[in-house]
């Protein structure tokens, strides 16, 4: 992020993460997210190498299970969450690796914090693969997940 959360630059943000959080919650094809508390300065220093220089404080991270990538989509772009997207640069610094990783899991699974910096080194260093992909090229759904 470009602050820390109580810097006025990431006021418009900030004022609005319990709305998109009870956004996603109430949409069609919503599973699970992890809450704040889950994701703590410690629970997130395992990013430390992977986002150079490393400050938990100002990294904002999110995670969430979807029924389908079509609901997750709809989410994302057609919802009021929409406008944070497009604002995005607003609150966060460009960085040239990958930020976004999606990836198939099997019903049930509850993916951790360790397993989401495999998957989004993986984007990075290998680009889409059926392990973890982007919006921009999404693998099929395997038939066991």
């Amino acid at each position: 992020m470009r602050g820390k959360p109580e810097d006025e630059v990431m006021a418009g943000l900030v004022a609005r993460i319990d709305e998109m959080n009870s956004l996603a919650e109430r949409s069609p094809g919503f599973v699970w997210r992890i809450k704040g508390s889950e994701s703590t300065p410690q629970a997130l220093h395992v990013f430390s190498e992977y986002f150079v220089p490393f400050d938990a404080e100002q990294l904002f991270y999110n995670m969430s299970v979807w029924e389908s990538i079509e609901a997750l989509k709809n989410y994302v772009f057609k919802t009021q969450h929409a406008e944070m997207f497009r604002r995005k640069e607003t609150w966060t610094d460009h960085f040239d690796r990958a930020h976004l990783a999606l990836w198939w899991i099997p019903r049930g699974h509850r993916p951790t914090i360790a397993e989401s910096v495999e998957r989004l080194r993986s984007v990075y260093e290998k680009g889409a693969t059926e392990f973890a992909f982007t919006f921009r090229n999404i693998f099929p759904q395997p038939t066991s997940a």
